[in-house]
């Protein structure tokens, strides 16, 4: 079983924290999904036959999207690929794109799953994120799936936000439950170089939450979760008892998928590649029957790696007889007890699990581990 993801590069206007690759000006949207459908047929052998678990449509916002757009993709997909038949097909989606209308139309278009980027409940928050939605089309948006017949709905929230105390939070995080959903995914607030808050930082005119007030909100979101009988199954993503996402997890758990688009990523098992990120030169290349890719072969060392740091974010841990026996990789066992004395790890038979305060450390254990080429 495999993945397939699906990178759909448009967005209304520019979030001011956000660097994936986008663009505003939508005008070549339907002959970038033909595109995505002629990528689709170019790339049939990738995943050698393996049947379609997960489809995630993802961007840039895929919400956009018209059915004649969206019947185009999946035309594609199944034309070329073998679907489970009870495969979760995700779509990203923004509140303000999430009408009854729209809503009946993804349903009918076979999209089982949605992931919506609430982001914040406050509508000063997605005033300074510059986001095209307010707090009562989020609310809003949530009775009108159920309504449409949606039964797995994500929820994106963002903490670690300038002037954002901890009570504020909690009500975030209090308004999310509220509403009932299936999955909750909650990030800190990363500030990049080439994003408007990056600018801003620069200039001085935007300071960055310290690590502490992070961290408080962190614990915050795993104690009020986890009291509301969600699972904390990998760091930043929690869900009611079998509701976790079932692509996201391939990523994690090393499955084999697929990307098409601008800047989709594709993973086999021993190489990763990445698309261009440019619309223009994506279509260029796609009309000349050329995949525009760059392609890495994954080292031991890599494979290494890439398992600790994937595995020990999750709550299946990382399992070092696997590392031993089919990866070559001896752990050093004093650094594992002294990780464990700290109380960052727990050892359950061959399985390493962060504790609750190993999660607050969770990139800087895994690279504590990493082997060196």
């Amino acid at each position: 079983m495999a993945g397939l993801y699906i990178h759909i590069p448009f967005c209304k206007q520019a979030c001011n924290y956000c660097d994936f690759h986008f663009s505003t000006n939508q005008e070549g949207r339907k002959q970038l999904c033909e595109a995505i459908a002629k990528e689709l047929s170019l790339q049939i052998k990738y995943l050698e036959g393996e049947k379609l678990e997960t489809i995630y449509f993802g961007g840039g916002t895929p919400s956009l999207l018209s059915p004649d757009e969206l019947a185009i993709i999946f035309a594609a997909i199944y034309k070329n690929y073998t679907v489970a038949d009870d495969a979760e097909i995700t779509l990203e989606a923004n509140p303000d794109d999430l009408s009854k209308e729209k809503l009946i139309e993804l349903k009918l278009a076979g999209i089982n799953r949605l992931s919506i980027g609430i982001q914040s409940f406050q509508d000063d928050v997605l005033k300074s994120f510059n986001r095209a939605h307010n707090a009562k089309e989020s609310v809003e948006c949530i009775a009108l799936a159920r309504e449409a017949g949606f039964t797995n709905l994500s929820l994106d929230l963002i903490y670690a936000v300038p002037d954002q105390d901890l009570n504020r939070w909690r009500k975030n995080i209090e308004q999310a439950i509220a509403l009932n959903p299936e999955h909750i995914s909650a990030y800190s607030l990363t500030i990049e170089q080439k994003t408007a808050f990056g600018q801003w930082q620069k200039k001085g005119k935007l300071k960055a939450v310290g690590e502490n007030e992070s961290a408080a909100d962190f614990e915050l979101l795993m104690d009020v979760l986890i009291t509301n009988g969600y699972e904390h199954y990998e760091i930043s993503n929690f869900c009611k008892p079998g509701f976790y996402s079932k692509h996201n997890t391939s990523y994690w758990k090393q499955k084999k998928y697929l990307g098409v688009g601008p800047s989709a990523h594709s993973y086999n098992g021993d190489s990763r590649q990445s698309n261009i990120s440019n619309n223009q030169l994506y279509l260029k290349s796609i009309g000349n029957e050329l995949v525009p890719f760059e392609k890495e072969i994954l080292t031991r060392e890599n494979k290494i790696n890439e398992y600790i740091f994937t595995t020990l974010r999750t709550q299946w841990g990382c399992d070092l007889s696997y590392l031993e026996t089919q990866l070559g990789y001896r752990q050093d066992k004093r650094l594992f007890q002294q990780l464990i004395d700290q109380q960052l790890l727990t050892l359950q038979g061959s399985v390493a699990l962060l504790t609750q305060k190993g999660k607050l450390l969770a990139d800087q254990i895994a690279t504590d581990l990493f082997v060196s080429s």
